[in-house]
């Protein structure tokens, strides 16, 4: 058992020396979906707070993010989430995928996937109220019915 333990503490001790990456992507204000979409200032607190983290290049790398294996799992998490949806390259995607993109924060906001439970839990102020979800919802479609009506012409 104690051989076993003392395998355990090394490794633990080995995979530190193989650190994630902390570096952001540049920011672009003007590609930006706050910037883009005028967004007002207390729905955008709403949206920094609980989704730029994962899924903008504006990510706070939290103390943990320096401790592996858990460095790794949280990189993972950043990379796929910007994947999905990045606010801040969203003037670079096309009006339809905007719209798209828009339509899956609703129903993920909507179906309490997002933000996700597992960040909620070390990042209290990101848990969305009821009347955050509403807010948020309101405005993600109402951006959402814009850009479709300016895709029309």
């Amino acid at each position: 058992m104690k051989k076993v333990l003392i395998v355990i503490l090394v490794a633990f001790v080995i995979i530190q020396f193989f650190p994630i990456d902390k570096t952001n992507p540049p920011v672009n204000p003007g590609m930006d979906f706050l910037k883009i979409k005028k967004t007002p200032s207390e729905t955008a607190q709403i949206i920094t707070a609980s989704c730029y983290d994962c899924h903008s290049n504006e990510s706070r790398y939290p103390w943990y993010s320096s401790i592996a294996p858990s460095s790794w799992f949280l990189k993972k998490h950043i990379d796929d989430g910007r994947k999905h949806l990045n606010f801040s390259t969203f003037a670079m995607y096309e009006p339809k995928r905007q719209a798209h993109k828009l339509e899956e924060c609703i129903e993920m906001i909507e179906k309490d996937e997002m933000p996700l439970e597992s960040y909620i839990l070390g990042h209290s102020e990101a848990k969305l109220t009821p009347e955050k979800k509403q807010e948020l919802i309101k405005y993600f479609k109402k951006v959402k019915e814009e850009t479709e009506r300016a895709m029309v012409f």
